[in-house]
């Protein structure tokens, strides 16, 4: 009787369903899905604007410098500190760079020296490390909280940012710094679709040396189908984003004054898109090598295992001091690059630049998926997060939303996210089921609200218009999701007695 049980009971545990089988994070599918419907609720409520070719190329490189300070965080947050002075040190690395190409090597050099560029970025580059591995030493040796030794950055840095420029805002900067901002700087159709290639083709060497070392090692392994779906999508994923970057056009006035600039006459009807921005280059960069950091590297493995355990850690003979000194120096240098894509985005330096970036970048990191408590978090769930957060901004501006709710609401979602990383361990099925309720009341009050529009009912209802459009959205979410999780128990029982 045991062995028929047993015996039926082994293609049960055999089956796997296809997220499992493809081995997929299942907060990544759930921060895609979120990506997702942000992006058709936005594209239905501004006319499919949200997603024009125009606005996905300024919400690439409105990211890259969030993104860019993101990944850096991570490591902060699962090594169990925080850093809230980001936002002043890319302030003060802003306003020493725009001192330095504007005012202080012209002086020496000239003006429209080759030099001007590369020793600017190299001053903020080790301004940041400097002071990033400073703050790293006063919580590492000193012992000091990194919750106040980063909030007395926060007030430091910003006002020594104001002191070094005098208030002023800081212009013009040199035109070779100016290729890091996005618009300045782009690739061009021709090398961004070679640069895709690249991509997709390390992409597949990536899969396939991943499944050849667990191989190797004796590990199990995803199907081969499941591999090739898997690099399908990536590549998929990849040329579209390089086809819709190309498909975003230079202006034509553009385009004459840089006919003009060769001594040539542009030909009449001649178009070129910008493709690929040396931002987003560097932020992909960014991301390749944090991620080796993380993941193939002896540092990246005591970040981790101390952010597990830190006194399992320091007792198995890992410096934990020396190695929070190494991750707020990361966390500084990342600062220091981030100010460079700030800074040439907006072509010159101001006083407000990185405000509220703090806020930013730790919502960005936990949307992410990295736990506040230490020892879990991606670099890519981190950018994904910087993308979320950006999109909300972007599309409730394009919206009409005002700036003081949109900051409302980006603390909202903070504080939404973190509830989300608590559930997801405590009752991840709960989470599921409230989550997917949620999803299908945001589509069905979209729709709705849609619909009452386009056929011009509720005209002058105001404030009413809206809660009545939720009311029904509400009651027909409830009776779908009763519908479906019937059906679910019925389809369970079935099987249970077959």
């Amino acid at each position: 009787m045991s062995d028929t049980t047993s015996g039926a009971s082994a293609p049960a545990k055999s089956r796997r369903s296809l997220i499992q089988t493809l081995e997929i994070d299942t907060r990544l599918l759930g921060m895609i899905g979120a990506f997702v419907l942000i992006c058709i609720a936005f594209s239905i409520f501004t006319d499919g604007r949200f997603l024009s070719a125009r606005n996905i190329f300024n919400l690439t490189i409105q990211t890259v410098s969030v993104a860019i300070m993101a990944t850096g965080m991570v490591f902060i947050i699962v090594t169990r500190h925080i850093d809230l002075s980001v936002g002043a040190l890319l302030a003060l690395c802003s306003a020493v760079m725009g001192m330095t190409q504007a005012r202080w090597l012209p002086e020496l050099l000239g003006f429209g020296s080759f030099w001007i560029a590369p020793v600017t970025i190299l001053v903020g580059l080790a301004v940041g490390t400097l002071i990033g591995a400073f703050n790293g030493w006063l919580v590492g040796y000193q012992g000091i909280p990194a919750f106040i030794v980063t909030l007395g950055g926060l007030l430091v840095w910003r006002n020594v940012a104001w002191y070094t420029t005098g208030g002023q805002t800081i212009g013009p900067l040199d035109p070779t710094f100016l290729i890091f901002g996005g618009a300045e700087g782009t690739m061009g159709t021709a090398l961004s679709w070679v640069a895709a290639v690249i991509a997709c083709v390390a992409t597949a060497w990536a899969l396939w040396s991943a499944r050849r070392n667990k191989i190797s090692h004796e590990f199990p392994v995803k199907p081969v189908w499941a591999e090739i779906a898997l690099g399908l999508i990536f590549m998929g994923a990849i040329v579209g984003f390089v086809a819709i970057l190309n498909a975003y056009l230079i202006p034509s006035g553009r385009l004459e004054r840089v006919f003009e600039a060769r001594g040539e006459v542009m030909p009449e009807g001649y178009v070129e898109g910008h493709g690929l921005p040396y931002s987003v280059l560097v932020l992909i960069l960014v991301a390749i090598v944090m991620t080796l950091v993380a993941r193939k590297t002896r540092l990246g493995r005591y970040i981790f295992a101390t952010g597990g355990n830190p006194d399992a850690a320091e007792l198995s003979g890992i410096n934990t001091k020396l190695l929070t000194v190494k991750v707020f120096a990361i966390m500084g240098f990342l600062c220091g690059l981030s100010a460079v894509v700030a800074s040439a985005r907006l072509t010159f330096h101001t006083n407000d630049i990185g405000t509220l970036d703090e806020l930013r970048v730790i919502a960005a990191a936990v949307i992410g998926g990295t736990a506040l408590a230490g020892g879990i978090g991606t670099i890519y769930g981190a950018i994904l997060g910087a993308l979320i957060m950006q999109s909300l901004q972007s599309g409730m501006g394009m919206v009409g939303v005002d700036a003081p709710f949109q900051n409302i609401v980006v603390g909202a979602v903070l504080v939404f996210a973190v509830w989300i990383d608590t559930q997801y361990r405590t009752a991840p099925g709960m989470l599921i089921r409230t989550l997917s309720r949620a999803a299908l009341l945001i589509v069905l009050y979209t729709i709705l609200r849609q619909t009452a529009v386009s056929l011009g009912l509720m005209v002058g209802w105001g404030l009413w218009s809206i809660l009545l459009t939720g009311i029904v959205a509400a009651i027909l979410a409830a009776i779908v999701a009763i519908i479906v999780e019937r059906a679910m128990a019925r389809s369970r029982q079935g099987r249970g007695l077959a």
